[in-house]
């Protein structure tokens, strides 16, 4: 039984489909990455999975449905979810911000919130600063640190890369790294940075207009002619 089931997923907003019959697995313990252009149905796979949009088909998590439960009950299971752009409080202190991601994992606040500050020391050092003055890269560690102060065994991560330089983007794939090998953590990631994704997954999935194109080891979608020409220009 895999970790996380996805099984002929479509998701939909109001009468629009933006997935189409999605299938694949996530091993415990792998990152995993979902990568696409902007409108490919990145976002949306995520939010079927903390549910936040209306589908059909199974997701499960250890063999546990997710599909019809809420949010916070999903986030109780074990995920955790750093969406796209942060959604972050903008005039809300640093570790106020933190403190909300740890809301449903009261027992584990002040351990979780020290691993936050051993990941991203700055949190630390700027904890009464507030969200909305800090650079994309530091909102990003914020977005990351609230969701690890849920005690997660599943991290979701939506577009992490997006609008950072490219020393940021390393900070963070080292950190996500860390937290899968140090930690056991399991990571699904969604990426327009096919770079950054083929770097950090063990298993990639392109997906177009909603739909699973194909799937496969970085390797194996490297030695794929035609995504070469699509995603990489060689």
């Amino acid at each position: 039984m895999a970790f996380l089931e996805i099984d002929n997923l479509s998701a939909f907003y109001g009468r629009a489909q933006s997935l189409h019959d999605v299938s694949f697995d996530v091993a415990q313990g792998e990152i995993v990455a979902v990568i696409g252009t902007n409108g490919a149905g990145k976002s949306t796979l995520m939010d079927s999975i903390i549910g936040m949009v209306k589908n059909t088909g199974a997701i499960r998590l250890e063999g546990a449905d997710l599909v019809g439960r809420g949010s916070a009950e999903i986030v109780r299971m074990g995920v955790g979810y750093a969406p796209e752009r942060a959604h972050l409080f903008p005039f809300m202190a640093i570790e106020d911000n933190l403190l909300v991601g740890g809301y449903t994992a009261r027992d584990d606040i002040g351990r979780n919130l020290a691993h936050v500050h051993e990941l991203f020391p700055v949190l630390k050092e700027r904890a009464t600063q507030e969200t909305s003055t800090l650079s994309g890269g530091e909102r990003q560690m914020v977005s990351v640190g609230r969701a690890l102060m849920t005690s997660p065994r599943l991290l979701l991560v939506d577009e992490p890369t997006i609008g950072l330089s490219p020393k940021v983007c390393t900070e963070i794939a080292a950190t996500l790294r860390r937290l899968n090998q140090e930690d056991g953590l399991t990571i699904l990631i969604t990426e327009q940075n096919i770079n950054f994704a083929m770097s950090l997954a063990t298993h990639v999935h392109v997906l177009e207009t909603g739909h699973l194109r194909v799937s496969g080891t970085p390797e194996e979608l490297m030695a794929d002619d035609e995504l070469n020409k699509a995603y990489f220009g060689t």
